[in-house]
C-alpha cells in the first residue's frame, strides 16, 4: 500500500509551502528595500541606493484635512467627500434594488447575507430600545449604521481614492510666467511673483503645476476624485446633527411639549415664588429651585453637545486610519498595508456600531416619561 503524500502547512504540500514562503520573503524584501526604511539603511551602509523604477515605489503621501471643491452645480460647491457620499447611497439604492427585487423564501447567498445583517442590527437595537420601540426606530439606526459603515468600507477599495480630477485654473492675482534661467529648470517656463520670486505652488493645495493650453498658461489642479466622506469633518457633523434633531423631535412626538420640562425645570421656582405670596418664605426653596433651572439648562447644553462628540470621534478615528494606511503604504509597501486594511474594516465596523447603537440609546431615552420633581 503506498504511503500517502506528506502534506505542508495548510494541507499543501511542503515543495509548495517552501515556494511561497520564499516569494513572500522576497517581495518583503524588496517592499523594505524601495521604501523610506529600506533607502535610508543602503545609503547608510554603502553611501548610497539603487534608483528602482517609479511603478514599484510610492510616492510621499501628503494628507491634507481641508477637502477641496471640485465643481459647483448651480453656485453649490461639490467637493470629492460629497461625491463619495453619493456613492455610498447610490451603492445602497442599488444592492438593495437588487435584493428585494426577486426575494424567495428560500433566500440565494446574497439575499441570506443582507437579511442577516439587518437581522442583527434589528435584535441589537430591541437590545437596546426594547420591542415596541425598536420597529419604530429600527429604519433610522439602520440607516446610520449602513450608511457610516459602507462611507468607511468603500474607500478602502483600491483605486477609490487613486482617481484624480484635473481643471485648468487662471494665474493667480500678481503672478506672472517668465523662462527659467538657473538650475534644473533653465529654459522651461516658471511662475513667478510680481516682485520676481518664484510662487509657491504648494499653496494651492493638491498637485499643481503650470501648464500651457491654446497658447495660453494655465495652472493645472490635480485633486482626489473621491475621498472617504468620514475624514471630512462636513459628513460626520451633518449624520450628528441629523441623529440630535431626531432625537429631539422623536421625543416631542412621544411626550409632547412636556418633553422640555426636562431641561426647563421652571416649576419649582413658580412654587417658591407661590409661596411667597402665601406668607411661607423658604430660602431653600429659591436654592432648590436655582439649582433645577441651572443642571436643566446644563442638560440641554449637554444635548446638543452630543453633536461634536459624535462627529469628532467618527472624524478622528477615521482620518487617523486613513494617515496610518497611507505611512504604512510608504513605509513598507505591498505587504503590510493588507494587514492595516483589515483592521480598517474592523474600525469602520466599530464606528458604524457606536454611532448608530448611540443614537438608539439617547432615543431610547428621549421617548421616557420624565417625572417633574414636586420639591
Amino acid at each position: 500500500m503506498a504511503e500517502p503524500k506528506k502534506r505542508g502547512l495548510f494541507g499543501l504540500p511542503t515543495p509548495v509551502v517552501i515556494t511561497i514562503a520564499v516569494i513572500f520573503l522576497g517581495i518583503l524584501i524588496l517592499a523594505l528595500l524601495v521604501g523610506p526604511i529600506g533607502q535610508g539603511l543602503l545609503t547608510a551602509l554603502f553611501g548610497h541606493a539603487p534608483h528602482f523604477p517609479s511603478w514599484i515605489t510610492v510616492q510621499q503621501p501628503t494628507p491634507r484635512l481641508p477637502v477641496p471643491v471640485l465643481f459647483h452645480i448651480g453656485g453649490w460647491g461639490i467637493t470629492n467627500s460629497m461625491l463619495a457620499s453619493w456613492v455610498t447611497i447610490l451603492f445602497l439604492i442599488v444592492i438593495s434594488a437588487v435584493i428585494t427585487r426577486r426575494m424567495k423564501l428560500v433566500p440565494t447567498r446574497l439575499q441570506g447575507l443582507f437579511e442577516s445583517l439587518l437581522g442583527w442590527i434589528y435584535d441589537f437595537v430591541v437590545g437596546i430600545s426594547g420591542d415596541e420601540n425598536a420597529r419604530k426606530f429600527f429604519p433610522v439606526v439602520c440607516t446610520i449604521f449602513l450608511f457610516v459603515g459602507f462611507n468607511a468600507w468603500l474607500s478602502l477599495i483600491p483605486g477609490f481614492v487613486s482617481i484624480q480630477y484635473q481643471k485648468y485654473e487662471p494665474l493667480p492675482a500678481d503672478t506672472h510666467v517668465i523662462t527659467s534661467t538657473t538650475g534644473d529648470t533653465a529654459g522651461q517656463p516658471e511662475l513667478v511673483n510680481n516682485d520676481g520670486t518664484p510662487f509657491d505652488m504648494e499653496s494651492l493645495g493638491g498637485e499643481a503645476s503650470l501648464t500651457q493650453k491654446d497658447g495660453e498658461y494655465y495652472v493645472l489642479e490635480k485633486e482626489e476624485l473621491l475621498r472617504a466622506a468620514n475624514t471630512d469633518i462636513n459628513v460626520p457633523i451633518a449624520i450628528a446633527l441629523f441623529s440630535v434633531l431626531w432625537t429631539l423631535l422623536t421625543g416631542v412626538k412621544f411626550l409632547g411639549p412636556g418633553w422640555f420640562k426636562q431641561y426647563f425645570n421652571f416649576g419649582p421656582m413658580f412654587r417658591a415664588i407661590g409661596g411667597v405670596f402665601k406668607g411661607k418664605f423658604a430660602p431653600m426653596a429659591f436654592f432648590d429651585a436655582g439649582i433645577a433651572i441651572f443642571v436643566g439648562l446644563l442638560e440641554f447644553l449637554s444635548f446638543w453637545i452630543r453633536i461634536i462628540s459624535f462627529s469628532f470621534r467618527l472624524f478622528g478615528n477615521m482620518t487617523a486610519g486613513e494617515i496610518l494606511l497611507l505611512i504604512i503604504s510608504f513605509l513598507v509597501p505591498w505587504v503590510v498595508a493588507p494587514i492595516f486594511y483589515g483592521l480598517e474594516l474592523v474600525i469602520g465596523f466599530v464606528q458604524a456600531l457606536v454611532f448608530a447603537g448611540l443614537t438608539a440609546v439617547f432615543v431610547t431615552l428621549a421617548v421616557m416619561p420624565h417625572e417633574e420633581e414636586s420639591h
